[in-house]
């Protein structure tokens, strides 16, 4: 009768486990360390230290109060707007620096045809968005097929955007300034319900009438209502962070920015994504001159100045990095939230706002430091 052999012993020099016990190659990571490790970790920490700040230092001047929540909400949607823009592209390895003078030259090309040729606000807003698509698409095109580096063909675009655009309002008006384009788009149906005026009026009358919003002296809300701004920028996040989270092309634009060489070998349309996301861009700029021509009321040649470095600065805040294949939309959303928090807050505080751009960066250093410092450690705990 022939035995069977008895079972070999498990060495754990041999590279397996021992039974019942468990394998010490395997390092546990705590909840908090893989919270650290997220993209968002710096942008969450950093929101949460200038709430804190300003609760401290202007939380009984108005700051917090509904019409201050609406003040530096708002400025943080419009940034926020073209952040998701940014931080998408900075993901994917590539950078846009014709964001503001796209913001300029979209405004100015919606303004000038319901002007001065009659046209329906809603059509120049259409040709203004093919404009903005095209010229997205060739910046892409350009990155792509010449392999010069984003950084100067998209700083070409900026003076040349930036060049046409107040070209136009000389043209045309023979001053800097277009007016007289947001009494159009009230007037225009369908351009002003996506851009104009705001939403839920009907609540915050309401609100008012059982006195629990501050009104006027008419009974009116102070706040009318949530600024369309504020429902864009929503939208353009959440649809923006399900798509690089939970799609194959969000996969992509990971795997391009990280390495676009084995990116390619793996069959990742590497070229398709990054002038798709030149294109979203340029969509999210064009978004931001809707909005605003239709806030403000008027075009101007020096609009969305500086607004690029903005909102790459929004994106590095929001564990963004220069180098690409990391980066959260969600954290440039904080990003962006800590501009308008910091930018409108400073009013409150009776500070001089010359020190915003200070605080710009020095927040855009500390956040490079800390983002490599906390993935550093992470990693090695890994």
């Amino acid at each position: 009768m022939t035995r069977a052999p008895p079972a070999a012993a498990t060495d754990p020099a041999d590279g397996a486990a021992a039974p019942g016990r468990a394998d010490e190659r395997v390092r546990k990571v705590s909840r908090f360390q893989r919270f650290m490790g997220r993209p968002e970790f710096a942008s969450v920490a950093g929101t949460a230290l200038v709430f804190a700040v300003f609760a401290a230092t202007a939380g009984s001047s108005g700051m917090f109060a509904l019409d201050g929540v609406v003040n530096w909400s708002t400025v943080a949607a419009f940034l926020g707007i073209i952040s998701v823009g940014a931080c998408l592209l900075m993901i994917a390895g590539e950078f846009d620096l014709s964001i503001g003078s796209m913001i300029g030259f979209t405004g100015m090309l919606a303004a000038i045809p319901p002007l001065y040729f009659g046209w329906p606000p809603w059509a120049s807003m259409a040709l203004a968005l093919a404009a903005a698509l095209l010229l997205g698409w060739v910046n892409g095109q350009l990155v792509v097929r010449t392999g010069l580096p984003s950084f100067i063909v998209t700083l070409a675009f900026l003076f040349i955007l930036r060049g046409l655009t107040l070209a136009f309002s000389i043209l045309f008006a023979n001053r800097t300034i277009v007016s007289g384009i947001g009494d159009l788009v009230a007037r225009d149906p369908l351009a002003a319900r996506l851009f104009s005026g705001t939403f839920g009026d009907g609540l915050f009358g309401w609100l008012a009438a059982h006195g629990l919003v501050r009104t006027l002296d008419g009974g009116a809300p102070l706040v009318r209502g949530v600024p369309k701004v504020l429902l864009w920028w929503l939208v353009v996040a959440v649809a923006s962070s399900f798509r690089l989270t939970h799609t194959r092309f969000g996969n992509w634009i990971f795997a391009v920015g990280g390495d676009s060489a084995a990116a390619k070998a793996m069959g990742v349309p590497v070229k398709r994504v990054k002038v798709s996301l030149f294109m979203f861009t340029a969509f999210c700029a064009w978004l931001f001159a809707m909005l605003q021509i239709s806030d403000v009321g008027s075009a101007a040649a020096d609009r969305g100045l500086l607004k690029e470095f903005e909102a790459i600065i929004a994106a590095v805040i929001g564990g963004g990095l220069l180098t690409g294949g990391y980066g959260s939309v969600i954290g440039a959303c904080f990003g962006a939230l800590v501009f308008g928090v910091v930018q409108i807050g400073i009013g409150y505080t009776n500070a001089n706002s010359d020190w915003f751009r200070v605080f710009l960066g020095l927040m855009l250093l500390v956040a490079v430091l800390f983002n490599n410092q906390v993935r550093r450690r992470v990693t090695e705990a890994r």
